[in-house]
């Protein structure tokens, strides 16, 4: 497999070196030289294979000789050992539920993969692999589950302060072991662009051997592809084929992986972006200029990203053209009060407890079928599970929720974190010291 960085197309490398540099030195992202088509059959008869089965096919496609077969499959039988299950809501919505993994969240699916890639992929490196990782919320505790007593890695993560779910801050604090957590004092833009000047920092380069657990790295990417098409495989047994999915939208990983299924040949009829206020996205597919602002804090916490940084990928997957997008792709936004009203409909209409990402996807469904009825199943997407925001549900709502084993496990551990302004020498000097 080969990959190129968006900003330079003759900029060539091979998967581990994209893997383990995260981002080319021009500051672009690593996209696949060629993205293959899936064998049609296979598409067509989706619903005879396992959720496994599908996931290497994918992956063998994109990955091609990186890793042997055997260690890719049972990479993939390690990682994926949780179920994604589609369930219908009426006759023509159905939700894909994506938190049944060890963090609660859709971003288990990416941390678990990666993490076992990077392990087999360094087998041979005695260095340390220090891996970096900015959260808004739910990447955090997924790469701290991921790489828990991954030999051979240590694990930064930074995370906005007072902007994360009690929940989820316990799942990336309470570690221990090769995982760090550094509480910063700014936005979840500011963690990102401080790990982004990491990478880019020679000093921390020759000292370090960095590579980051965010969706900009490619390794994040492909497993995300995955349950797009076991979605469609379980629509598929049902006599479904024609689908419309509605992903809640952040920093654009989630649905750029969608992107590249259906640029793989998944028969997808049309995606919703659907965002919260921080809406560049959305103002940009209606008025053709990209102009990022600063992120607002909301109840949709990991949807807080004012300039997302997988966005050029998705472009650069149409070749810029934004028309060519906009045909595939619609955007829509909602504001806390909207969000939480979803919550209260889905709940009154299917007695179906979402959280405020899922409550948005909805929405966002809701309102694309508004304007286009039709005969296809619109399926939302859940990306975290309820009980990790209980501060956004009335009181009898909250009571609903059933309350996994791995919350309950977090009661009583001690939060482990260091304390950081947005001062890049200040978090560089930690990475080289430690302090």
């Amino acid at each position: 497999m080969q990959l190129y960085s968006t900003n330079n197309k003759e900029l060539r490398v091979p998967f581990k070196e994209a893997v383990f540099n995260s981002l080319p030195a021009d500051k672009g992202l690593y996209m696949p030289v060629i993205i293959p088509t899936l064998d049609a059959h296979f598409i067509q008869n989706l619903a005879q294979f396992t959720f496994q089965d599908i996931a290497f096919q994918i992956a063998s496609a994109l990955i091609g000789d990186a890793l042997p077969a055997s260690t890719l499959r049972r990479i993939i039988d390690d990682a994926i050992d949780f179920e994604a299950p589609v369930r219908p809501l009426d006759s023509g919505t159905a939700v894909l539920e994506l938190f049944h993994g060890p963090s609660l969240a859709f971003k288990d699916f990416g941390a678990r993969f990666m993490s076992r890639v990077m392990a087999a992929l360094s087998q041979s490196d005695e260095r340390v692999l220090d891996v970096l990782v900015a959260t808004s919320g739910d990447t955090g505790g997924a790469v701290a589950l991921g790489f828990l007593g991954v030999p051979g890695t240590r694990v930064t993560i930074l995370y906005p302060k007072g902007k994360v779910s009690p929940v989820q801050e316990l799942q990336l604090t309470t570690n221990g072991q090769n995982i760090r957590a550094i509480e910063v004092d700014g936005t979840f833009d500011d963690c990102q662009a401080l790990v982004k000047e990491a990478f880019n920092n020679p000093e921390l380069k020759a000292a370090l051997r960095l590579t980051s657990a965010n969706s900009i790295n490619i390794a994040r990417l492909i497993p995300q592809t995955f349950y797009y098409f076991w979605a469609y495989a379980q629509l598929q047994a049902q006599g479904i084929r024609k689908v419309v999915f509605s992903v809640p939208s952040g920093n654009f990983g989630n649905i750029g992986a969608g992107l590249l299924a259906y640029k793989m040949g998944l028969p997808v009829e049309h995606f919703i972006a659907a965002t919260n206020v921080n809406d560049t996205v959305p103002r940009f597919l209606q008025s053709g200029r990209y102009e990022p602002r600063p992120s607002v804090q909301t109840l949709a916490n990991a949807m807080d990203v004012g300039n997302p940084s997988n966005w050029v990928r998705i472009m650069d997957m149409f070749g810029n053209d934004r028309e060519a997008l906009a045909r595939l792709v619609s955007s829509y936004t909602a504001t806390d009060a909207e969000t939480q009203d979803a919550i209260r409909a889905i709940f009154d209409r299917y007695g179906y407890v979402a959280c405020p990402h899922t409550a948005i996807a909805w929405l966002a469904a809701k309102r694309y079928r508004q304007r286009h009825p039709g005969t296809y199943a619109a399926v939302f997407l859940s990306t975290a599970h309820p009980c990790k925001f209980p501060e956004v549900f009335p009181e009898e709502l909250a009571a609903k929720i059933p309350m996994p084993t791995q919350v309950n496990d977090l009661e009583g551990r001690e939060k482990q974190t260091v304390a950081l302004e947005v001062d890049f020498d200040a978090f560089k000097r930690y990475l080289m010291t430690g302090q």
